[in-house]
């Protein structure tokens, strides 16, 4: 008989058309372990459901996926690895970025990039105000974050010239696009379907006019 946790992840990455190889499924499956294990001790999450974990979590990153900018991309206040994570995982080609200012939080993320051998992440643990870069990142994704005037406030100093800011939002993002202060980026929002999530999704890009 098929395990439950994984059939749900299978039957997600079905109704989102991505393709990931055997090896990459695992990875996914490894990853919730290990959040499960960690999660008593740092408190990663509050789900504790491992279906809910695939649906919430792993469903709900990769949904976005086909929606990042070519290049690095910057996952800030990424908290567990959400959404950089399972994008890494799925994309292994591209660089990601995980970027959270609590120790407890990159340590656990050390330990997911090592014991996963994910290459193509780098665990940076400081505050967005305070990180530098030269070049500049293609995108810069979060989830629950911060508000949208915030995340524009504090993170455009690190977006490359021609990069975007994605921002992962339930239902209040209407809210926030109507008090939004900062008129300097032009906002495209999409409804993103999450298999198996019955709230709605969204995803408010923010990019300067080109």
């Amino acid at each position: 008989m098929p395990d439950p946790v994984q059939a749900t992840l299978q039957q997600g990455l079905k109704q989102l058309k991505t393709n990931l190889g055997a090896q990459q499924e695992s990875a996914l499956l490894a990853y919730l372990a290990l959040i499960d294990q960690w999660n008593g001790a740092y408190n990663l999450t509050a789900v504790r459901d491992p279906a809910a974990m695939v649906t919430r979590h792993l469903l709900d990153s990769l949904a976005v996926m086909d929606f990042l900018p070519p290049g690095s991309i910057l996952d800030v206040g990424t908290g567990a690895g959400l959404p950089g994570v399972p994008l890494a995982i799925a994309c292994p080609n591209r660089k990601f970025f995980l970027l959270d200012s609590n120790g407890k939080k990159t340590r656990f993320l050390f330990q997911v990039k090592t014991q996963l051998g994910l290459n193509n992440i780098e665990v940076l643990e400081t505050r967005i105000e305070d990180h530098r870069v030269v070049a500049g990142y293609a995108g810069v994704i979060s989830r629950a974050f911060a508000s949208l005037d915030t995340m524009i406030q504090t993170c455009r100093h690190v977006l490359a010239p021609q990069g975007v800011m994605l921002a992962m939002k339930a239902s209040g993002v209407h809210d926030e696009l109507q008090g939004l202060k900062n008129q300097d980026f032009l906002v495209t929002l999409r409804e993103i379907v999450v298999p198996g999530l019955e709230e709605t999704r969204y995803l408010a890009e923010l990019a300067l006019p080109r």
